[in-house]
């Protein structure tokens, strides 16, 4: 059933949202209907998901983020759809030895259950609003993401946690248009980088000075 936003902007001939928008957790839901039987590729999910494919990257990486002992890895891995858009590219383009790698078709299957729920809840709260220039707005997440993803590979207990549930919240708005959630996630994106840049001084930085 396609997806109705109660909150949709009126369809006009030339609105830029005119087109019923499907929301993104049908669009994951669905996404393996077509999947080879056996198993899939980064590469193919991430072409098959179009203009959202930077956003549900974001979004994924930014939980692996919050997984114990993860952070790094996931900070790593985020510079590379980042720097990307950031150069204004249409889509990710991952390494070879990430986005040719085969997966199990079944796990795949099963973690995207477990996401698209999630996901449908907090868009019952998220919809275009706030229009903003589509590839510049991503050009300037892409900037944001970096500084955070950096921030993620401090040696800092738990310093992964806020950049990553800020790099989320980037994701559901870049997914979603919804510029009040992005200009909000902005202002989070600031206070994460403060207190990382505090924490780093006081636990590293300060006491050389002592």
């Amino acid at each position: 059933m396609p997806y109705a936003n109660p909150h949709a902007m009126p369809e006009t001939a030339d609105h830029p949202y005119a087109q019923e928008r499907v929301a993104t957790s049908a669009i994951i839901r669905d996404l393996l209907k077509d999947a080879p039987e056996e198993r899939v590729t980064l590469d193919w999910l991430l072409g098959n998901l179009g203009e959202r494919s930077f956003g549900i990257l974001l979004l994924f990486l930014g939980m692996i983020g919050l997984v114990p002992g993860a952070a790094t890895f996931a900070g790593l891995l985020l510079f590379v759809p980042a720097a990307q858009m950031v150069l204004g590219r249409p889509a990710p383009d991952l390494p070879d030895f990430v986005g040719a790698r085969r997966l199990p078709r079944g796990a795949i299957a099963w973690l995207l259950r477990k996401v698209a729920p999630s996901l449908a809840w907090i868009e019952r709260f998220t919809f275009p609003r706030w229009q903003t220039p589509f590839r510049s707005t991503r050009r300037v997440i892409g900037v944001v993401v970096l500084l955070l993803a950096a921030t993620a590979l401090s040696p800092i207990p738990f310093a992964g946690v806020l950049p990553s549930i800020v790099i989320m919240l980037l994701a559901l708005g870049l997914l979603e248009k919804d510029g009040v959630l992005l200009a909000i996630s902005l202002a989070l994106a600031v206070v994460s980088l403060a207190v990382t840049a505090g924490t780093v001084w006081v636990s590293i930085i300060a006491p050389r000075y002592l």
